[in-house]
Formats: C-alpha cells, sequence, structure tokens
C-alpha cells in the first residue's frame, strides 16, 4: 500500500449550503478563495461550486453543494469539526469580518495551552471556521 498511498492527496472537503450565492461571497470576498468550477446538475436538481485558493490540480478546495429544493437548514452534526485557514493577522481579519457581520464566536487571541493566535468565525451556513495567524 506504500507504493499506492505515496501517490494519494487531499482533493477537497464537502459541505452542504442553503444559499449558494452568499456561501460563494463568504469564501471568496470574505476570505478571498477564487471560485474554481461550478456545474448544475438539472437532473438531481443540484450545484456543485468549488472554491480554493490555488488549482484543483495541486491544492485541497472547498466543494459548495447546493441542493435546489432545501428549504430548511442543515444539522450539522458534531462530527465535523472546522475548516482551517492561515491568515497574517488573525485580529485584523476579526475586525473585519465583525464589520461585514459575520459571526466571531473565538476572536483572535493565544490558543489555549499554546502561543499560537488563532480565533474562530463561522460561514453563513454556521460552519466553524479557524483562522491560524501565520507570518
Amino acid at each position: 500500500m506504500n507504493d499506492l498511498s505515496s501517490k494519494f492527496r487531499l482533493l477537497h472537503t464537502m459541505i452542504r449550503v442553503r444559499d449558494l450565492d452568499k456561501s460563494i461571497d463568504f469564501y471568496t470576498r470574505l476570505l478571498g478563495m477564487n471560485e474554481l468550477r461550478r456545474t448544475d446538475f438539472e437532473g438531481g436538481r443540484f450545484t456543485l461550486a468549488f472554491v480554493g485558493y490555488g488549482d484543483e490540480e495541486s491544492s485541497a478546495v472547498v466543494e459548495l453543494t447546493y441542493n435546489w429544493d432545501q428549504a430548511e437548514p442543515y444539522e450539522l452534526g458534531d462530527g465535523f469539526g472546522h475548516l482551517a485557514i492561515a491568515v497574517p493577522d488573525a485580529y485584523a481579519v476579526c475586525e473585519a469580518m465583525e464589520k461585514e457581520g459575520i459571526d466571531v464566536p473565538r476572536p483572535a487571541g493565544p490558543m489555549k495551552h499554546g502561543t499560537r493566535v488563532i480565533a474562530f468565525i463561522k460561514d453563513p451556513d454556521g460552519y466553524m471556521i479557524e483562522l491560524v495567524q501565520r507570518d
């Protein structure tokens, strides 16, 4: 398996969203990702949109799945934790997010039992995004 697994790489993480345009705006305008591709599947009544910081061939990306007929919010469950994004200044990003009306449940500051500065924000569907300050 070692020979095979040396060719493995993480492709994407999929999350379900209720308002695709609002989610695309959050991940692109506010978090600086690029919309890489979007495909409608009329027969299945859903759209897949991929966003990320690099291209799909060399970077892990986020797949936003929009089910056209979903009226109720999704149950986020307790198994999923969060997405993590490196940022140069977590304090400044949190301040900017708050100005945009984004929920910041854990403001920027040193993590417990450590020195790395982190923060947590929520996307439009309530998914947690960890901001990890890195120079």
